[in-house]
């Protein structure tokens, strides 16, 4: 059986906790700030865990992790 191939985007994207949840960063924080409001901007400098509905695809592409 040869090895599995992680998925390198998905590596650089997401980080396994050791109780085993998926932590993930906020998406539109990148440009086009001036018209966010900066609570909005804020917030999304928090990591938030990764929905339950997402997990399963998420491991399948971190199989070594």
């Amino acid at each position: 059986m040869p090895k599995m191939k992680t998925h390198s985007a998905s590596a650089k994207r997401f980080i396994i906790t050791k109780s085993g949840r998926i932590k993930r960063a906020h998406a539109y924080k990148n440009h086009i700030l001036n018209k966010k409001s900066t609570k909005r901007k804020r917030n999304l400098r928090q990591t938030v865990m990764t929905d339950e509905t997402n997990l399963i695809a998420v491991k399948r592409m971190l199989p070594y992790a």
